[in-house]
C-alpha cells in the first residue's frame, strides 16, 4: 500500500493505481521481501533482491541488465530513473516522495482524470510510455498483460475501500 494517505492521493482509485504500478514494476513476490518495493534496484528478483539502504536521495546506481544489453538507474517502488527523480525535484527518495513523484508522472501524462473516472485501461495505456512493464510500452522488456493489471488494480482498490 502507498505510504501517503488516500486523502493525499486524492482518491482510493489513485492509491490503487499506484499499487498496480508497483505490482507491474516490482512484482508481488519482490514486494513481500523488500520494503514494499520502495528500496528495490532495477534487476532485483524475489530470490535475489538488490536493495538500497538510504532514502536520503535516489541511489543513482547504474545497473547492467545483461539480458537486455542495457544499463539503468531505475530504483524504488515505481522504478524511477535518476534523471526522472531529479527532474521532479524530489526532496529525497523516501517512500512518501516516491508516491508523490509517481502521482506527478501520472499527472504529466494527463491520466489522473481517467483514473478518477474509472477508465483504468485508458490510464494504463497513457502511462505506458513511462513504465516499461505496462502493455504497449514498447521498450523491449517484459510487459504485463492488461487483465493481470486490472486484477491487481481491483484487488488494491478493494483494500482501500474497506478501510
Amino acid at each position: 500500500m502507498t505510504r501517503i494517505a488516500v486523502a493525499e492521493t486524492g482518491s482510493p482509485k489513485v492509491s490503487a493505481f499506484l499499487d498496480m504500478i508497483a505490482f507491474s514494476e516490482i512484482g508481488p513476490q519482490l514486494l513481500k521481501v523488500s520494503d514494499d518495493g520502495y528500496d528495490c534496484l532495477v534487476g532485483s528478483t524475489y530470490t535475489h533482491p538488490h536493495l538500497f539502504t538510504s532514502y536520503a536521495k535516489h541511489p543513482d546506481i547504474l545497473v547492467p541488465l545483461n539480458s537486455l544489453g542495457i544499463q539503468s538507474t531505475a530504483a524504488g517502488r515505481y522504478q524511477m530513473l535518476h534523471r526522472t527523480a531529479v527532474g521532479l525535484k524530489l526532496p529525497n527518495f523516501t517512500p512518501e516522495s516516491q508516491d508523490r513523484g509517481c502521482i506527478e508522472l501520472i499527472r504529466q501524462v494527463k491520466a489522473l482524470p481517467q483514473i478518477i473516472g474509472g477508465n483504468i485501461r485508458a490510464a494504463i495505456s497513457m502511462c505506458a510510455p513511462i513504465w516499461a512493464s505496462l502493455p504497449g510500452a514498447g521498450y523491449g522488456q517484459h510487459e504485463n498483460k492488461m487483465n493481470n493489471l486490472m486484477d491487481a488494480y481491483f484487488e488494491a482498490l478493494a483494500k482501500y475501500l474497506s478501510g
